[in-house]
């Protein structure tokens, strides 16, 4: 019974020790998917703003060139 117990009390410190290390390790990933998400955000306002100025710059092209 006692041994049981034992190894009872070890498989539960091993179940902790692996929800810390999850626990973790889902905060880094929510941090990186945060900043992942902002760059993202970046990056299409920039495309955005390149789009709308080369949609400007294609309306004071004349019509023909030759």
């Amino acid at each position: 019974m006692e041994n049981e117990l034992d190894a009872l009390e070890g498989k539960l410190a091993q179940l902790i020790q692996v929800s810390g290390k999850l626990r973790a390790e889902n905060q880094q990933l929510r941090q990186e998917l945060a900043h992942t998400l902002s760059s993202n955000r970046q990056c299409n306002d920039k495309v955005e703003i390149a789009r709308a100025r080369l949609t400007k710059l294609l309306g004071t092209l004349p019509e023909n060139l030759s």
